[in-house]
């Protein structure tokens, strides 16, 4: 059962914490899964062409996703002269052996979707219907009020700082059902507003999905017409679409999406906040985007516009990777790339483009595989692709931190973090409570940061480089704090900093400290509930009498009942996790109901058990007087009182399904 809970928090935690649409899940070591074939030095770098990057590819990725249980894969490379190579892998559907094709197969690549919103935006900033730095309520027809002085601008909304909680409910629909039009879904999906504008990274789907609302308002055609005639046509791309379900005549060329090879295939995934991440299209299509932004923008926008785009930097944490306009930074061997991830529950994405360089690279998964190593496939092509055919550019190293430094401020950062990407106002806050992130020192000194271990990348080893900015020399990851008066602010990682940050948890919610006191208060209240059951059966067996009679004997009862409450209502909490962590769509309406009862049954009986173990403590003083008894009496009362403080902490009540 601790396995089966533990398992369903981290995948809970993940899907709040996740870098793009799915999120990636807290992941297994990298295992068995390969290296990519040899790496040339850095002196001596492979021409990028077709052939070779065919033998290089076919020594990695064949053997990659087969080995990660993953069905099938698309690579596309580019440079500014086109589509330099395009290859698919594995099958499109397993049972009928059918291959991935690159110009026929169409895949889900996620958040990639928002590049396209993104580009939509900026052409509507070209014709002057938009500005990107006035309140965006002159654009809508429903208000959001502003927060902390502030309203929210698409500059805002374009580098992820709207300041908007995590929005989960309806951002995958039921396949079944027809889909919410995008109206709909912003004007009923608000999130509460947790960090003034402009200020605090924290991604958003939502704000994403409303930047495609007003596109779609401005121009007065539904966003994903405006999109099929201004970015699709323009660039040729036939089989690309953000309809749902899919047009007829795309419908027969969509890859399955497998949790893993192995499984059956899950249905076509439906994307309320489309503009968000509901894009189809195929790896070819896909490249001739990727084509166009290499060439200024090209049959999209101006110039001048698509390198404002690629050149912004938004205020973020210093060393590390930062928000571009829409892009966001993607640093290798000293290169500035800029792209975006994507993953659906079945796809699993990334785009990068170097355009100083003027290559792209394209990688989509149709899985995410055993052990979800779908992140740690596409992160070890993106780096071996990198030091095999980018020219490294590294510059001066910089001077480096003493050891002993180095170990004052490891433990400086030490301690556990709350991810900016999350709810904060609702019951699912809890989930952030439990899926904390924790940062350590070792006993030499140095950080650890299992977050980033188990995210298939394994075991980093991390060496200060400069004050408050940390490197791993394998793989070149970074970690970095913001230090103001001697305190941690925020701090975040390479891989989600443009768009995340992690705050220090604050005392009263940090679970270094609280997760194994309630730990220790639910097994006072699991005890309780079984020693009623035990304790009947043993006076029945040995026809021993009962201490405790008349009133005391009936809150003794009570106490029994209620913990029995509380045990229901936390098994129902753990069955929830489970299941929302296979399917996120449940959280569009099939738990209502659950939902709702849970949120009834635990503070109900929470409650309940709060004033029977009151009444127990003083009542049953008068009749048992044994020291061990007076004891558990005492931990019993302690223990609801922890549980009533979590319920109403963590908005575990009430009937909203606003999430």
């Amino acid at each position: 059962m601790r396995l089966v809970a533990r398992t369903a928090v981290m995948l809970i935690s993940a899907l709040l914490l996740g870098l793009t649409m799915g999120a990636a899940t807290a992941q297994e070591s990298l295992g068995d899964t390969p290296e990519p074939g040899p790496v040339a030095p850095a002196s001596d770098q492979v021409t990028l062409d077709a052939a070779d990057l065919e033998a290089w590819l076919a020594g990695f990725l064949p053997y990659a996703i087969a080995q990660a249980n993953i069905a099938g894969a698309v690579v596309v490379v580019v440079d500014r002269d086109g589509i330099v190579f395009q290859q698919g892998y594995g099958y499109a559907d397993v049972a009928a052996r059918k291959p991935v094709s690159a110009s026929q197969t169409l895949f889900r690549p996620g958040s990639i979707s928002k590049l396209f919103t993104w580009t939509a935006v900026m052409q509507q900033v070209e014709r002057g219907t938009l500005d990107l730095d006035t309140d965006i309520n002159r654009y809508l027809d429903f208000e959001i009020p502003e927060f902390q002085g502030a309203p929210i601008t698409l500059r805002d909304i374009m580098t992820h700082m709207t300041g908007f909680e995590e929005a989960l409910r309806n951002l995958f629909g039921d396949p079944s059902a027809a889909p919410m039009s995008l109206e709909t879904y912003v004007k009923s999906s608000l999130p509460a507003r947790v960090f003034a504008p402009g200020t605090t990274p924290g991604y958003s789907n939502y704000a994403s999905a409303l930047a495609g609302y007003i596109v779609e308002r401005v121009s007065g055609t539904p966003f994903n017409s405006y999109v099929e005639r201004n970015i699709f046509a323009p660039l040729d791309m036939q089989s690309a679409t953000f309809a749902q379900p899919l047009p007829e005549r795309l419908a027969a060329r969509m890859s399955n999406g497998y949790p893993d090879a192995r499984a059956a295939p899950r249905t076509f995934e439906i994307v309320a906040a489309a503009p968000a991440g509901a894009l189809t299209a195929s790896g070819t299509d896909i490249g001739r985007f990727m084509v166009a932004y290499l060439n200024g923008g090209a049959g999209l926008l101006a110039p001048e516009t698509a390198t404002l785009m690629q050149t912004y930097r938004a205020p973020g944490i210093a060393g590390l990777n930062h928000m571009a306009l829409g892009f966001y930074e993607k640093r290798v061997n000293g290169h500035r790339g800029i792209g975006h991830a994507g993953d659906t529950q079945s796809f699993h994405s990334d785009l990068t483009l170097f355009p100083d360089l003027g290559v792209g690279l394209f990688v989509s998964l149709n899985g995410g595989g055993t052990g979800a190593q779908s992140l740690a496939i596409r992160e070890l092509l993106f780096r071996n692709f990198a030091d095999r055919y980018l020219p490294p550019d590294t510059g001066e190293a910089g001077p480096g931190v003493d050891a002993e430094t180095a170990r004052a401020h490891a433990e400086l950062v030490s301690g556990n973090y709350i991810s900016t990407r999350g709810s904060f106002t609702n019951f699912l806050s809890f989930a952030g409570f439990l899926g904390q992130a924790q940062i350590a020192t070792t006993a030499d000194g140095t950080l650890s940061v299992p977050l980033l271990d188990r995210l298939n990348l394994g075991t980093l080893d991390w060496v200060e480089v400069a004050p408050f900015v940390w490197e791993d020399a394998r793989t070149g990851h970074r970690v970095a704090a913001e230090v103001r008066e001697g305190r941690v602010t925020r701090l975040s990682t390479d891989l989600f900093a443009p768009f995340m940050v992690l705050i220090p948890a604050p005392p009263m919610r940090n679970a270094a400290i609280w997760a194994p006191v309630l730990g220790v208060a639910l097994a006072v209240i699991v005890l309780q509930a079984l020693l009623w059951p035990v304790r009947a059966v043993i006076r029945r067996r040995f026809r021993a009498p009962f201490r405790l009679g008349g009133t005391a004997l009936a809150a003794y009862r009570l106490t029994a009942v209620f913990a029995w409450g509380v045990v229901l209502a936390l098994l129902g909490w753990l069955a929830f996790m489970v299941m929302v962590s296979t399917d996120v769509s449940l959280l569009s309406g099939p738990l209502d109901g659950l939902i709702n009862a849970l949120r009834l049954l635990l503070p109900a009986a929470a409650i309940g058990l709060l004033l029977s173990a009151t009444a127990h403590l003083g009542l049953a003083g008068m009749q048992d007087r044994s020291v061990l008894s007076h004891i558990g009496r005492v931990l019993l009362l302690v223990s609801a009182g922890l549980i009533v403080w979590t319920v109403f902490s963590y908005r575990l009540y009430g009937f909203g399904l606003h999430y």
